[in-house]
């Protein structure tokens, strides 16, 4: 073959390889396209605590941008069940390989998740555990990713127990009545004013939320003023609470317990003005249920139950931490 031979065939392989790999950066790989989905359904996106689990879940994804794609939608508020439900639906509808939910009641949403489950999806159950009896009716089993509730509650409950005396009135601030975890935490509570000897003189729901939880106390402080603690069973509720103590003028402000370890509730625990809540690292949450979901698509066998962990925050944990810093 000539030299002016070679050179064209030269030639005409390096616009070949180059036209390859134009081709290559213009078309996604298989790889990239079949990715899995994974979608990411949480409560009342106007609490700090799911504000916070949603940015560690997409922090997550984008260190893992190869491992799967994350869809993340949750509610107004903790008690719309409706668009928790309809949220499931369209998870299931866009096409998601798994779906990691933190339900906004126990039993309302089990239809929508053995929907999910029955359309071929891995459902992974965190936060607030489905209950039980309901999947059995409907022969389903969904994987549940969380701290024990109740032995959180008892925690901070215990801690103020200690700063209080015997048949000190107390009362209790709970979530939606028919989450399971606000059962646990609720019920966590009440063993530990029992085991002190404290006098429950309310239980009473806010819904998770601030604003319903400052309505509450203020009506319960009027027809308990001597009351020593609120132990409530959130943040946003310990905040409520707060508020109407601060408007209620007694001449000894309760103690206050919370439950989630939100951000804005620090200063209040530097200052004295909440006693404690208890860590339940919300921000990882979705992070282990994501995990797990990846693990189940791989096809992992997954346990009943991952049991995560739990921390009392106090004034005297938070100058340790500050000071170890």
């Amino acid at each position: 073959m000539s030299t002016f031979a070679r050179l064209i065939t030269l030639l005409i392989a390096i616009s070949f390889l180059n036209a390859c790999s134009d081709k290559a950066s213009t078309n996604p790989s298989t790889d990239t396209q079949e990715l899995p989905k994974i979608g990411l359904v949480m409560k009342s996106l106007a609490n700090e605590f799911f504000v916070n689990m949603a940015t560690q879940a997409k922090k997550h994804q984008q260190e893992n941008a190869s491992r799967y794609s994350l869809l993340v939608n949750g509610t107004k508020n903790e008690s719309d069940l409706a668009q928790q439900v309809a949220l499931i639906d369209q998870m299931i509808a866009s096409g998601m390989q798994a779906i990691v939910l933190a339900p906004a009641d126990s039993k309302a949403v089990v239809p929508a998740v053995v929907r999910a489950v029955k359309a071929g999806l891995i459902v992974i159950n965190i936060d607030n555990r489905l209950d039980q009896a309901t999947l059995s009716e409907y022969g389903v089993s969904v994987p549940f990713v969380g701290p024990d509730n109740m032995q959180g509650a008892f925690l901070a409950a215990e801690y103020a127990a200690q700063k209080l005396s015997a048949n000190d009135q107390v009362v209790v601030l709970e979530g939606i009545p028919s989450a399971i975890n606000s059962q646990q935490r609720r019920d966590g509570f009440v063993k530990a004013i029992e085991q002190y000897g404290l006098n429950m003189v309310a239980l009473q729901s806010a819904d998770w939320e601030q604003t319903k939880a400052a309505q509450v106390a203020s009506s319960l402080l009027i027809q308990y003023p001597e009351v020593k603690a609120i132990f409530a069973a959130n943040d946003n509720m310990a905040l409520g609470a707060l508020a109407a103590v601060n408007r209620a003028n007694l001449t000894s402000a309760p103690i206050i317990v919370g439950f989630d370890n939100i951000q804005a509730l620090t200063p209040h625990i530097e200052s004295g003005d909440i006693l404690a809540t208890v860590d339940q690292f919300g921000g990882k949450l979705a992070v282990f249920g994501i995990e797990k979901a990846l693990s189940a698509l791989n096809g992992d066998a997954l346990d009943d139950v991952t049991q995560t962990p739990l921390s009392l925050i106090t004034k005297e944990t938070i100058d340790t931490k500050d000071t170890m810093e």
